[in-house]
């Protein structure tokens, strides 16, 4: 018997990562072969021409997943009935912009979007934040949508994971597929630690320690944690524009472990509420590693970590108290 279709929302979906992501998820890339889905995708009035063309080209490709599509300025149509939201419409931050400037202008953004998503949206809709400052901007949606469940608001890091899971597996030579544990602690920013301490390389030999296989403590501790931190700037300064196949790539992967669950024995790298693991204070969203399993995230836990995570964990701890803070001051105005 065939499955009832999937109502999956894209945000800024005319922009670049939003036309890169929604033919990946009719194809079938997010949730699997066999689902077929409807898309709605939302973007602002100043943008309408270029979604429906986007509408347009997703009908002329024939995808045989896709069952309908909604494209929409209007935020209530936009949110109505949807299982899983993926919100990748965000003001970018640009030159001479301070975080703080960009955060006004996504409270206004996420204000609406959160309301529409609260009130008209699937019960238990599974939420994906990918516009930057994508920990902070889960924040605002959380406190604008109370009545979904925390374990339903996730912000992307998979992005910085699959980064991390690249560069060992160019370093090494090695299929990426053959490389999994590495952990992204942290935020979505140059702030974040990647973590190789539990990583380990499928070989003929068996499973191995890619510090043990790299062999140059050096270079993992350095060059490859500041190349993951800035991979997003070396693309803008690369393509002059920011990280949209990879994005929507990673944000395909993010959706599809947490619905259909992680291979055993691998974790991945999810921004989620904190529950305090780690001593992660509670109410951030920080990125752990995780399993999944019947639609649920799970923290991994008993993990050892290093030096390099506790400096992370405490400079994160600040910058998004500040910004917890700064939201709050914003919500009460």
């Amino acid at each position: 018997m065939a499955k009832d279709p999937v109502r999956v929302l894209v945000t800024g979906a005319a922009g670049q990562i939003g036309y890169a992501l929604v033919p990946m998820i009719a194809r079938g890339v997010m949730l699997g072969a066999d689902q077929p889905v409807i898309l709605h995708m939302l973007d602002i009035p100043p943008a309408a021409e270029a979604l429906n063309g986007v509408k347009m080209e997703l009908v002329d490709a024939a995808f045989p997943l896709l069952k309908g599509v909604v494209a929409t300025t209007d935020a209530v149509e936009a949110c109505t009935g949807v299982n899983i939201a993926v919100m990748v419409g965000g003001f970018p931050r640009k030159e001479g912009m301070e975080r703080k400037d960009v955060m006004s202008k996504n409270v206004s953004i996420y204000k609406s979007q959160a309301s529409a998503l609260e009130k008209h949206a699937a019960a238990n809709c599974k939420v994906l934040v990918v516009a930057n400052p994508a920990n902070t901007n889960a924040l605002i949606l959380k406190e604008f949508a109370p009545s979904i469940p925390e374990k339903n608001i996730t912000c992307l890091t998979r992005l910085d994971h699959n980064r991390a899971l690249g560069q060992i597996s160019e370093r090494l030579n090695v299929q990426v597929s053959d490389v999994k544990n590495v952990i992204i602690w942290g935020n979505h920013s140059s702030t974040q630690y990647p973590d190789v301490t539990h990583a380990t390389v499928n070989t003929p030999a068996g499973e191995k320690p890619v510090r043990e296989l790299v062999a140059d403590d050096k270079w993992l501790n350095e060059e490859f944690i500041a190349v993951v931190q800035q991979r997003g700037a070396a693309i803008i300064k690369a393509r002059k524009l920011s990280s949209a196949l990879s994005a929507a790539s990673s944000a395909c992967d993010h959706i599809r472990d947490w619905v259909l669950g992680t291979p055993e024995g691998t974790w991945v790298s999810m921004g989620v509420y904190s529950d305090g693991s780690y001593n992660v204070p509670s109410g951030l969203i920080y990125s752990f590693p995780v399993t999944c399993k019947n639609g649920e995230w799970c923290i991994v836990q008993g993990e050892n970590t290093s030096d390099r995570y506790h400096f992370s964990l405490v400079n994160e701890f600040y910058v998004m108290l500040t910004r917890l803070s700064y939201i709050s001051r914003t919500l009460h105005r």
